[in-house]
């Protein structure tokens, strides 16, 4: 990844996966890759990637599963008007 100096890693991280939940890469009910994958893919920590998660289930984008993973949540559909 090319990070930028000015943003929090995690906050990068957070825009990624949430970029790609919101372009159907993760569908909702769609497992969202783990700790160990978001930090092969990005070279972040563990603790940096376990908030990425967090911050995605506090948002309401994500649930988690205790020993399954994380999912993807059914987003309300956007209003049609």
């Amino acid at each position: 990844m090319d990070w930028k100096p000015d943003i929090p890693r995690w906050r990068q991280v957070y825009a990624l996966l949430e970029e790609r939940i919101d372009d159907g890469t993760y569908p909702p009910g769609g497992r969202l890759p783990s700790v160990h994958e978001i930090i092969q893919e990005t070279g972040i920590s563990r603790v940096t990637a376990t908030r990425v998660l967090r911050e995605l289930r506090a948002a309401g984008l994500a649930y988690m599963e205790p020993g399954i993973g994380t999912f993807v949540a059914n987003l309300p559909e956007p209003p049609t008007s």
